[in-house]
């Protein structure tokens, strides 16, 4: 069942990051439900997995990170996409599978990429991220930057051999990235409690390679900000990697073509009613934000998902003489042209 919400009224955060955040979930929440809605009317191409109760982590790092660090994601990944500044339409379009979408229609929703703003990729093989992650921290470190690489992954990726190797190998070189374990507690349509040795299955790992034990509330967009924050001053001073669980829950089932009736309706029930956007607007209201400019950003939210439907719709469909073009054939630089 979700905790109980912690007293973050106090917390040092200024209110224009505050409402950064508002609005940056309420993008995703709002961007979820039209991706759904288009995926029922059969135009979203292949399966999509949403986000929608799970924004909370997203827009808490989000709004920590600087422009020139990294994220990398899952394949559930539009929210991490959209924290980075990605415009809605790139996203829907490429959603829809049109030459306007972020990668010319051809990457679909698992694989959503935006160098120029850090997303440095949606990784539909679980797993395969963090030891990448670990390369571009490796290689800010190498440069003498201070850039952090903050990765993003599923509570299932926890028992995969890449996630030990990943955190033993960032521990040891002192890395400065942040690895980040969104823990919605089901794996695919499996408890990860039912087969999982530990209870928390980043947190009480994270001993096994020198780090601290963090698992926060990942439904409460302050705290994870502020957890977001100390991590990446941390890993900005050399004082290498974080491992952090953030516990949270999918609203949905794992994708569109999941109805998640495997998890008991009292649970699914209880999380809904604990939602990040529900706690936050009223975390706002309680520190004198006045309903009616949280009402302007919902509608400017709902404005401009609407924009972006059309003009993904809008979008053609990629030409067919793209289909051999940016592939990797033969180890040397024509792809490229």
């Amino acid at each position: 069942m979700p905790p109980q919400p912690a007293d973050h009224d106090a917390a040092p955060i200024d209110l224009p990051t505050r409402l950064a955040i508002y609005r940056q979930m309420q993008d995703m929440r709002q961007f979820g439900k039209r991706a759904y809605d288009l995926f029922m009317k059969q135009l979203v191409k292949g399966t999509t997995h949403l986000s929608m109760g799970m924004e909370a982590i997203a827009a808490g790092f989000g709004t920590a990170l600087r422009p020139d660090d990294y994220t990398f994601a899952t394949y559930r990944g539009h929210a991490h996409t959209l924290a980075r500044g990605v415009s809605m339409t790139s996203v829907l379009a490429e959603l829809l599978g049109r030459a306007n979408g972020l990668m010319g229609g051809k990457g679909g929703s698992m694989h959503l990429t935006s160098v120029d703003h850090g997303m440095m990729g949606s990784y539909a093989i679980i797993g395969a991220h963090l030891t990448i992650a670990n390369g571009a921290a490796f290689s800010a470190q190498y440069r003498g930057t201070d850039q952090v690489a903050v990765c993003f992954f599923g509570d299932g990726t926890t028992n995969i051999g890449a996630f030990h190797e990943a955190i033993n190998f960032a521990a040891v070189y002192k890395l400065p990235v942040v690895f980040v374990c969104e823990n919605n507690l089901y794996m695919e349509y499996t408890s990860t409690a039912s087969i999982t040795a530990v209870e928390r299955p980043a947190a009480d790992r994270a001993s096994a390679y020198a780090l601290e034990s963090t698992c926060i509330d990942g439904n409460d967009a302050d705290e994870v900000h502020l957890t977001a924050i100390r991590a990446l001053n941390r890993a900005r001073a050399g004082e290498g990697p974080s491992l952090i669980e953030a516990v949270t829950y999918r609203h949905g089932g794992h994708s569109r073509a999941d109805p998640g009736k495997y998890r008991p309706q009292e649970e699914v029930e209880a999380w809904k009613a604990y939602d990040p956007l529900r706690i936050y607007r009223e975390r706002l209201l309680r520190l004198g934000v006045d309903a009616a400019k949280l009402d302007a950003i919902e509608k400017e939210t709902s404005a401009a998902v609407e924009l972006a439907t059309e003009e993904a719709i809008a979008g053609a469909l990629p030409a067919p003489e793209t289909a051999l073009t940016e592939l990797w054939a033969d180890g040397g630089s024509s792809w490229r042209n």
